[in-house]
């Protein structure tokens, strides 16, 4: 069995990622599980680039295969946004920090916005990069709207206000299995699982 860094310090992504890849001969561990792993400035403009940035660091620091995500909402209504910067909305506008104050503000923002008019798309991009600098990519979308108001306790991020017609649920109403089915995340699993076939993930221990 491989063992993999997972390049984030997100226990839902971690636990997310180790479900999705479960079929895999891999042993998902976080990053921060390493303490004094440095960390890494997202500072790329797409969701690969912070990936890649991610990615590459911690298998440099860790001597072992990593993979890093990075998604993102976007809202048609707000022009894409917040788009990269998902996980800090709130923080870039000085209105708090975290997955509430995200969801608080993304539906300040839509106050007024009919049904129509709240399309949105949950995007993710994953980078699996070894140690001697290889790395694969692969990304996946989900396609929904942003509900009138938070509903569910599942899930994390923007998982309460993003409806899914087809389920006519928001992700944080799901249960786990049905949510691994049609996600942005899992579609990107599967394009990687795809990929991995035939590559190899070499290993080097760090000294």
């Amino acid at each position: 069995m491989t063992r993999l860094v997972v390049a984030t310090g997100n226990r839902g992504k971690v636990r997310e990622l180790s479900e999705l890849l479960a079929d895999l001969d891999l042993d998902l561990v976080a990053l921060s599980d390493f303490a004094d792993a440095p960390p890494v400035d997202e500072c790329a403009d797409s969701y690969v680039g912070n990936a890649r940035l991610k990615a590459h660091a911690a298998a440099r620091y860790t001597g072992l295969p990593a993979l890093a995500d990075d998604s993102g909402l976007e809202v048609d209504a707000l022009g894409g946004a917040p788009g990269v910067r998902s996980a800090r909305f709130a923080a870039d506008h000085d209105c708090g920090d975290g997955d509430a104050d995200n969801t608080a503000l993304l539906l300040r923002k839509l106050e007024g916005v009919g049904e129509a008019e709240r399309a949105a798309r949950f995007r993710c991009a994953i980078v699996l990069a070894t140690p001697d600098g290889r790395e694969l990519v692969a990304a996946g979308t989900c396609e929904g709207r942003i509900a009138q108001r938070a509903s569910g306790a599942a899930g994390f991020g923007y998982d309460p206000v993003f409806y899914y017609p087809p389920l006519q649920a928001t992700f944080a109403e799901l249960d786990p299995a049905a949510k691994r089915a049609v996600s942005h995340r899992a579609a990107a699993c599967r394009n990687l699982r795809q990929q991995l076939r035939g590559f190899r993930l070499s290993e080097s221990r760090r000294g």
